[in-house]
């Protein structure tokens, strides 16, 4: 075991711990509180973490192409090297995680994480089983070839999550200038909202600063309270409904595409699209309820 699986190891116990800690003191605050959430984001980590010993990965045949082909070898010997992976690793961490969202494929794992119709520290390591197998990680590929060690690039992502533990949060306020360059648990709780004005919102994993760069920044607003989930809430407590549901409905959806290139755009487009042009994706839900609203 490397030492970046031990550290992996020994902060999924650390979370899972302090996550458990949150959810009897939100028991005793909320009658409503579901113990059914924690139970399937914990099973969820367990599985993933028995995925993660398959000898099969997408990234990694093409991480070792980049990192043979660099253009360069960056030696992490000062501050300005840190800086600049780090910024290289946000940047490249907001277009996977908005790509997560805007594209089918991708979504399908992403999902997952997005399931819980409650916000708490346990959702943050509910991320579903299969992106390893769909090459996530394929987003991250560029800095290995400008000359990050993949191991580094790895490293870096880790810290990242590890970062977003505390932001799954409903009991955090807004944090002042913080919001203005970092994520916060009030920008992510935008981001976990069902609500229509917060749909593909605030995709930032430390930083905040390429939302608002690229105008996919919400702030939280007291006149629009955070729905969590998804637009059509998951009720299943069966945990390979919750990771496998969307993979068959995109097998069902490319079944009936009737044609080759449809098919590949169920898989390509947001989530919601159809090939009649009747679908249900973000674009096309706000153009209705503007229509609604102008009629």
């Amino acid at each position: 075991m490397t030492s970046l699986h031990k550290f992996e190891l020994l902060a999924s116990i650390a979370v899972v711990l302090i996550s458990m800690i949150e959810a009897v003191v939100l028991q005793r605050r909320r009658p409503d509180f579901d113990w059914n959430e924690a139970r399937l984001s914990i099973l969820d980590l367990i599985g993933r973490r028995i995925v993660a010993l398959l000898p099969f990965s997408l990234a990694a045949p093409v991480f070792g192409f980049a990192w043979e082909h660099r253009i360069y070898t960056v030696p992490l010997d000062g501050v300005a090297a840190f800086v600049a992976l780090f910024i290289g690793q946000e940047f490249c961490y907001y277009w996977y995680h908005r790509a997560a969202h805007r594209v089918r494929f991708f979504w399908a794992t992403h999902r997952v994480h997005h399931s819980p119709n409650q916000l708490t520290l346990s959702t943050s390591f509910r991320l579903g089983w299969t992106g390893k197998l769909t090459g996530t990680g394929l987003f991250f590929v560029p800095l290995a070839w400008l000359g990050f060690k993949p191991t580094v690039v790895l490293a870096a992502l880790t810290l990242n999550l590890l970062y977003q533990f505390w932001l799954h949060t409903t009991w955090i306020p807004k944090l002042g200038w913080f919001e203005y360059v970092f994520n916060t648990p009030s920008a992510h709780r935008v981001h976990h909202a069902s609500n229509l004005p917060y749909l593909d919102k605030n995709y930032g994993g430390v930083l905040i600063i390429f939302d608002r760069l690229f105008g996919t920044y919400a702030e939280e607003e007291e006149t629009e309270p955070c729905v969590y989930g998804l637009v059509k809430p998951v009720r299943t407590r069966n945990l390979l409904r919750l990771e496998f549901d969307e993979w068959r409905a995109i097998a069902a959806d490319m079944r009936r595409s009737g044609s080759v290139m449809q098919a590949l755009k169920i898989l390509a487009m947001p989530p919601g699209w159809s090939p009649d042009g009747r679908g249900e994706t973000t674009e096309e839900l706000r153009a209705l309820v503007s229509q609604q609203v102008s009629g």
